[in-house]
C-alpha cells in the first residue's frame, strides 16, 4: 500500500500528527508518507484543490476548517453529522469525511473510568474540537455548560447540547479546553475556579505537553487529561478508517512522548 496523507490547518508547524503517522508506516514497512500542509483561514477550497491534484490519498483537518471541510465533503459517519465537523478526509472520485475527534476524546474519560453521566461539565471553545467534546459528553449523559468567546458559536453549542437532551449543570466536575489557549505562541488562560480533588481538567492542547492549565491543575489536586491522549485515540481511528488494519498504537506513543509506551 501506497499513498501520501497530509494534516491542514493554520497554524500548522505544532502538529505531530505527521510524527505519529510515519512512525506507524516505518513499523508496518508501509509505503506511505504524511505531510504537514498549511491552509490559511479563507483559503480551503484552493487548499484542498492543491492537495487533490497532487494526488493526496486522504487528510486530517485541524483549526479553523474542522467545520468548512464539511462542505466539501460526503460525511460518512453519525459523528460528522452531529457535530457539523470532521477531522478525517479520505480522497477518491468522491471526497467522504469523518469525525475520530467524538470518540477520540471520549477514549481517555472510558478509560479513566469516569463516569460522565450527570456530571456537570464545563466546555470552553465553539469551533470543531468543542463541537466533538459537546457531542461525546452530550451522548453520555453529562450536564454540558458552554463558555467561549464567541458569543453565536456558545449559543451554537448550547443548542447542539439542548437538541441532544442535555442541559447546564452547576458547578464544574469536569473542565474541557477546547480552544488553542496553551498552545505555543497563544496567550490567555482557562479558569480553574474552585476546581480541586474530584475535578477533572481535560486540556486537548498537546504542545507544549504540560500547558499553565495542567500545571495549575495539578497543583489543585485535580485528575488531569492531557491533550496528546486525544490525539493518538482520534490518529488511530483516522489509520484504521484510511489503511482497513489496526494502527501500530505502542509505536505512535512512542513517536508522541520519546520513551516507553
Amino acid at each position: 500500500m501506497s499513498g501520501t496523507y497530509a494534516v491542514i490547518g493554520d497554524p500548522i508547524d505544532h502538529s505531530l500528527s505527521p510524527a505519529i503517522h510515519n512512525a506507524a508506516f516505518r513499523h508496518l514497512g508501509m509505503d506511505c508518507s504524511y505531510i504537514a500542509y498549511r491552509v490559511p483561514r479563507g483559503e480551503l477550497e484552493e487548499g484542498v484543490a492543491g492537495l487533490r491534484e497532487a494526488g493526496i490519498a486522504g487528510f486530517n483537518v485541524t483549526i479553523p476548517h474542522k467545520e468548512g471541510i464539511m462542505q466539501m465533503a460526503e460525511p460518512a459517519d453519525e459523528e460528522c453529522r452531529m457535530a457539523g465537523a470532521a477531522n478525517t478526509v479520505t480522497v477518491g472520485d468522491v471526497m467522504t469525511c469523518h469525525n475520530t475527534d467524538v470518540a477520540g476524546f471520549m477514549e481517555p474519560i472510558e478509560g479513566r473510568g469516569i463516569d460522565v453521566s450527570g456530571m456537570s461539565v464545563v466546555v470552553h471553545g465553539s469551533g470543531g474540537a468543542a463541537r466533538a467534546a459537546v457531542v461525546g459528553l452530550s451522548r453520555a449523559g453529562a450536564r454540558v455548560s458552554v463558555a467561549a468567546r464567541s458569543a453565536r458559536g456558545a449559543a451554537a453549542l448550547r443548542d447542539l447540547a439542548s437538541e441532544m437532551g442535555s442541559e447546564p449543570g452547576g458547578s464544574p466536575e469536569m473542565i474541557v479546553n477546547a480552544t488553542p489557549v496553551g498552545m505555543d505562541g497563544v496567550g490567555g488562560s482557562i479558569p480553574l475556579g474552585g476546581a480541586g480533588p474530584g475535578t477533572t481538567v481535560y486540556d486537548m492542547v498537546y504542545r507544549p505537553p504540560e500547558t499553565r492549565l495542567v500545571r495549575d491543575a495539578r497543583k489543585a489536586g485535580c485528575t488531569v487529561i492531557l491533550g496528546y491522549e486525544m490525539l493518538l485515540a482520534q490518529a488511530a481511528r483516522s489509520f484504521r478508517i484510511w489503511h482497513k488494519r489496526d494502527a501500530p498504537r505502542d509505536v505512535m506513543r512512542r513517536s508522541l512522548l520519546g520513551g516507553s509506551p
